[in-house]
């Protein structure tokens, strides 16, 4: 199940504001924490993202995105399955399944579609 830090839903708008944010891919489970998204399930990141302004959603509410990769690093050869999206210091921001599963080769690169979290509006 997709995770959101409740402090990003509730102030989605500092994310957007913030640069230096940092996208790992991820072995074994979805990460559920910083460490786990960073280091013990990392097997490859892309550092430095900025995020998209805040805007409407797609459906509704508000949000953010993270730019899409084409030259993370990849650290380790592993199946990465799960994305997480961190502030490169200490907080998970979020997390989420990958459209697929997919090999990847320590010192290669990999591509990732553009991450969007939405803070959609109350029913």
């Amino acid at each position: 199940m997709p995770f959101i830090n409740d402090a990003v839903l509730d102030n989605l708008s500092s994310l957007a504001s913030a640069a230096g944010r940092r996208v790992d891919v991820c072995f074994t489970a979805e990460p559920t924490t910083y460490t786990e998204a960073t280091s013990t399930n990392s097997c490859g990141n892309k550092t430095g993202l900025a995020m998209t302004a805040l805007s409407d959603g797609a459906v509704d509410g508000r949000r953010v995105q993270a730019p899409a990769i084409t030259d993370g690093s990849v650290t380790a050869t592993q199946t990465a399955g799960w994305w997480g999206l961190t502030d490169a210091a200490s907080v998970l921001h979020a997390a989420g399944a990958l459209s697929s599963s997919q090999a990847v080769t320590s010192g290669n690169t990999f591509t990732l579609d553009a991450i969007s979290i939405t803070n959609r509006d109350a029913a």
